[in-house]
């Protein structure tokens, strides 16, 4: 088994070059026979993987026109790597790094501790990668759409009741269980479970072209003027609030829009 664990405190917040680097990891541990299964999670308290700091998640422009985007490719090359992937989500899990949780396998989550959700629409964007394609297989279309419209906080037990996620436990719990998991996952054949994968993928998951066709959407959406006036007022929101912002973004995300 191997562990990634993501720490950027105090918030958590994305970059570009934390895409970039998670899509070498992701390539080389696909080359190692002896890892089935792979767990996710956090060493910064409150936030497992938090959404993009925007003014960081720049990537480099690729040599190839047609090739996948960067953030697009990671979320991607999660979903059909062949080994389980398990996240441990304690914390909150927005935006962009809410889509990279739904890319991976199975996501246990904290009841006391996991909060969730896709708010770019608050801010004036659309969710870029996978927000638009997976959530809806996962929850149905209509809780999709609150999800993404409001741009609000889910709790776990609600992710859990919707399908978001695949099982919220006691704090207390999380850690016990997703060991047993992981263990128990671990022990098996690697090629049985990278194939059983590959036939739910199959089943279940949205055509790659959605996923680049929405981060084409996403990357127009920072130029349109519905986020643009918007990211003034939320600043000022964001600068009154503190780190607080962080942890109330849904919240706070309305607040900005009814000064906006």
């Amino acid at each position: 088994m191997a562990r990634i664990t993501f720490a950027n405190p105090p918030v958590n917040l994305f970059a570009g070059e934390t895409v970039l680097r998670l899509i070498e990891i992701v390539a080389e541990l696909a080359t190692d026979p002896d890892i089935p299964v792979v767990l996710f999670d956090s060493a910064t308290p409150d936030f497992f993987y938090n959404h993009f700091d925007l003014a960081a998640a720049d990537f480099p422009a690729p040599e190839d026109p047609n090739a996948v985007p960067a953030w697009t490719n990671l979320v991607l090359e999660l979903s059909r790597a062949p080994y389980i992937t398990i996240a441990a989500i304690r914390g909150r899990t927005r935006g962009g790094e809410n889509e990279l949780a739904l890319a991976l396998d199975l996501r246990y989550a904290s009841r006391e501790k996991a909060i969730f959700g896709q708010p770019e629409v608050g801010s004036g964007l659309l969710p870029g990668g996978g927000g638009t394609e997976r959530l809806p297989r996962a929850i149905g279309r209509d809780r999709a759409l609150e999800a993404i419209l409001t741009s609000d906080d889910y709790d776990a037990d609600t992710a859990e009741r919707w399908g978001w996620i695949t099982r919220a436990l006691p704090d207390s719990e999380l850690d016990a269980f997703v060991g047993t998991v992981t263990a128990r996952v671990a022990s098996f054949d690697r090629t049985a479970l990278a194939s059983a994968k590959t036939q739910i993928n199959r089943a279940s998951l949205s055509p790659d072209a959605d996923l680049v066709a929405a981060y084409g959407e996403f990357t127009r959406s920072l130029t349109l003027p519905g986020f643009l006036t918007r990211a003034v007022g939320t600043q000022a929101v964001v600068e009154q609030a503190g780190i607080d912002f962080e942890y109330r973004l849904g919240h706070y995300l309305g607040i900005a829009n009814r000064q906006h």
